[in-house]
């Protein structure tokens, strides 16, 4: 959890840096990676993990379901060494679609959190981002504290958030079923569609820029969408960040909930001994701290610093629940979406 995570370092970072646990002899060779994150920033991840170990990186990029698609369409004869993408979702479904293969780490077993990983260690998790609540500080003096607070009558009118189709609103809904049940959040589902100030549309720094429009009071977002609008311009949205208040939701009881990127071995990697170093180097203390300094997101190696602009949301009581336990709960979370009329 991140509720005590955050020392005091450097000034381009808020780090305290481990001891070295990943030690990457130079082993040359290639690595196929098929990747569905989208940021620029990665790029330093690759040169760095190339520059340390001699193998080239060759990358095919899209979105995750299609990359998934490709690689079982491929079969046996698939050059995927690693699939890396966004979300516990698309990771689960990966794995049921039979594209990734279990593999023994011990460097991943010690560094990465039981809970951020597989139970058959066929994926891992190496970065996060906390979902959570923002909100009009001029318009709203009684902000949502909690996820089931969404869905009071009081804030009829005045909440945006992401389509149901959308996998941040799946894996929010099936963290939800597992804390609660699926009644209760069949009920929570219902209560928020009749509180939208609109229809679901756009990505989540849409939904911060409705804020900044006056379209909606509150709304849900990622919070490394935000961090990078206090880290770098972001438009029609920087300029009024000081107007946009935030709430770490459920502190008193299951915390604020976590969407995870990561990453698994593909089943017949030609390169497997290197498509398991580099998933050893993704939690390494270096990389780590990139993904919190160049994409605005939180390590999942505990202990790792925060980049200023992650440090300043403050500190906050994480959710912990299995991400397998999430994933077993999105089919149900989707049924429950379209009966409630979440568009």
């Amino acid at each position: 959890m991140y509720i005590d995570m955050i020392k005091t370092s450097a000034p381009t970072l808020v780090a305290f840096t481990l001891t070295a646990a990943v030690s990457l002899a130079h082993a040359d060779g290639e690595l196929n990676l098929y990747s569905s994150r989208h940021y620029d920033t990665d790029e330093r991840l690759y040169s760095d993990f190339e520059e340390q170990t001699g193998i080239t990186i060759n990358r095919i990029e899209g979105k995750a379901d299609e990359l998934i698609t490709r690689m079982e369409s491929e079969g046996d004869n698939s050059p995927a060494d690693i699939l890396l993408t966004v979300d516990t979702s698309r990771l689960e479904r990966a794995k049921a679609a039979g594209v990734l293969q279990p593999i023994d780490s011990p460097v991943l077993e010690s560094r990465v959190p039981a809970y951020l990983q597989d139970d058959e260690n066929q994926w891992f998790g190496f970065s996060q981002r906390a979902r959570i609540l923002f909100y009009d500080k001029n318009d709203v003096q009684d902000p949502p504290m909690t996820y089931q607070d969404l869905a009071d009558p009081k804030y009829k009118g005045q909440v945006c958030i992401r389509s149901s189709s959308n996998v941040y609103t799946q894996t929010i809904t099936a963290a939800l079923i597992a804390h609660l049940g699926e009644e209760a959040v069949g009920d929570w589902a219902e209560a928020v569609v009749a509180n939208f100030a609109r229809d679901p549309q756009g990505g989540d720094t849409d939904q911060l820029r409705g804020i900044v429009s006056g379209e909606c009071d509150i709304a849900m977002s990622n919070t490394y969408y935000f961090g990078r609008a206090i880290r770098k311009p972001v438009d029609g949205l920087s300029d009024s960040i000081d107007s946009i208040g935030w709430v770490f939701p459920n502190q008193d009881n299951i915390g604020a909930h976590m969407n995870l990127s990561g990453g698994g071995v593909a089943r017949n990697a030609p390169n497997r001994d290197n498509a398991i170093a580099f998933l050893e180097y993704l939690a390494s203390d270096s990389a780590q701290q990139y993904f919190s300094a160049g994409n605005d997101e939180y390590p999942a190696v505990p202990g790792v610093g925060l980049s200023l602009s992650v440090a300043s949301l403050g500190f906050f009581k994480a959710d912990d629940l299995d991400a397998s336990a999430i994933a077993d709960n999105v089919a149900a979370a989707q049924k429950i979406l379209n009966q409630a009329g979440w568009k």
